[in-house]
């Protein structure tokens, strides 16, 4: 592998691509809690990215995310390297190929994991794409799909991407089923094998290997960590988003840059400002933030209030402030928001 990027040196734990969940607004929170997990876009599709407008939509991000990866739906090798190309003009740090989602709708395009039956197409995918790009290109799939065998064909696609060029897997530890089950059902049903993960690895010591699927605690992180080489975690991140303010010290080995989720939630505010100036609603930033206080005193008045009243026009920081107001943490019941208002920020 080459000089490591920041995305290499960040992948050790990362927050899995979820669409309609880990848009800018959510990655730029996440930044709140931790500097240095590496972050993923939503899959975003060729088509969007070269004929979509405008690019920014899709493609727009904020300094603070960094480091940041784009993920890609599509098979046309052209098209995914002049979309990589994009990718690294705008700055991305990594660009990573969606081979996992199993949706129907990205069936029928030839995107996410039916991909996982035609090995020889992803290769060149990942070839054009490394030629294009001097960033990280990496592949996020599963353990296989419908009736493959996750030992014979797993080895099979790993070794042809891997002649090809790739050196840097994502596998959440689950088949896919492509007919019958849900994407819904997808991420729960299959069983997950862990050990199979924890083999390729084994199998592939010179690749990168990480596991996704399932991971909820830190502790399941660390765990996981003594048999593969990185760990991306996806809803829980997301449902409980307190759980990435331990990140940067327990995986890292550094401290992060909130103390508590009032302060986190504070550091937010100038974000939130500047994205309502942009025009954005309030009720599409802070509903990443609604299970920020899961479990404290409080929290459920704080959820209640920003679900019933964000999305009312004119709403804006006073109705975030008046939600935060609701809400208590022992260790700084003392201070006001205002206080934490004269805090460093992040924005």
């Amino acid at each position: 592998m080459n000089k490591q990027s920041p995305a290499d040196m960040a992948r050790r734990f990362s927050v899995a691509p979820m669409m309609d969940w880990t848009t800018r607004d959510y990655r730029a929170f996440a930044r709140t809690l931790t500097k240095r997990a590496l972050l993923y876009t939503e899959m975003v599709t060729t088509g969007a990215v070269l004929h979509g407008s405008p690019r920014e939509r899709f493609l727009g991000y904020s300094e603070v995310e960094h480091p940041i990866a784009l993920q890609l739906g599509g098979s046309d090798a052209g098209e995914l390297a002049e979309c990589a190309a994009i990718a690294q003009a705008w700055g991305y740090d990594e660009v990573n190929l969606n081979v996992g989602c199993p949706s129907d709708r990205v069936q029928n395009n030839m995107i996410g994991a039916c991909l996982m039956g035609h090995p020889e197409k992803v290769a060149a995918a990942v070839k054009a794409m490394q030629a294009a790009v001097s960033i990280p290109v990496t592949v996020k799939c599963r353990i296989g799909i419908n009736d493959q065998d996750e030992d014979t064909d797993l080895a099979r696609f790993i070794d042809i991407l891997a002649s090809a060029g790739c050196e840097v897997f994502t596998v959440h530890a689950r088949k896919a089923w492509l007919q019958g089950l849900s994407p819904k059902e997808n991420r729960d049903i299959p069983p997950l094998n862990y050990p199979r993960v924890h083999r390729l690895k084994q199998s592939y010591p010179e690749l990168h290997i990480g596991i996704n699927g399932g991971i909820k605690t830190l502790g399941e992180c660390q765990a996981q960590l003594e048999h593969v080489d990185s760990v991306m975690v996806g809803r829980e991140a997301y449902q409980n988003p307190w759980l990435l303010a331990s990140v940067d010290k327990q995986i890292f080995g550094k401290s992060g840059p909130a103390r508590t989720r009032l302060e986190a939630a504070t550091a937010f505010r100038p974000y939130i400002q500047q994205r309502l100036d942009e025009g954005a609603k309030l009720n599409h930033i802070t509903r990443h933030l609604l299970g920020l206080f899961q479990g404290c005193p409080g929290g459920r008045r704080f959820r209640r209030h920003l679900s019933e009243h964000a999305h009312k026009e004119g709403a804006g920081l006073r109705l975030f402030d008046d939600a935060l107001g609701l809400v208590r943490e022992p260790k700084f019941e003392a201070e006001s928001i205002e206080e934490h208002k004269t805090s460093q920020l992040l924005f």
